[in-house]
């Protein structure tokens, strides 16, 4: 006999229960220029990228992304792309 298995529990989009959601911070150098945004916007499109935000009140750059679908690296590598100076805060 085998047991079917477990239902997938439903949750808002197409986000799962078996994703490893990642929170990663960046203190900012400096304000974002428009441009930098923009090169931002487009890196929202990112295939495992969840979402983005930017505190201007604190300085700060903050990414969540699903961590089996993208790496830390990868959102460094774009803002180095973008030339976001920034460093990782640290949890």
């Amino acid at each position: 006999m085998s047991a079917d298995p477990p239902p997938i529990p439903p949750t808002a989009g197409c986000y799962n229960a078996f994703m490893t959601l990642v929170e990663v911070t960046y203190d900012l150098h400096s304000p974002l220029t428009e441009e930098q945004l923009r090169q931002l916007g487009q890196f929202a499109n990112t295939y495992g990228l969840r979402s983005f935000r930017v505190d201007e009140s604190k300085n700060q750059l903050s990414f969540e992304y699903d961590a089996s679908r993208l790496r830390e690296t990868q959102v460094a590598h774009v803002l180095g792309q973008a030339r976001i100076a920034a460093t990782r805060k640290a949890n």
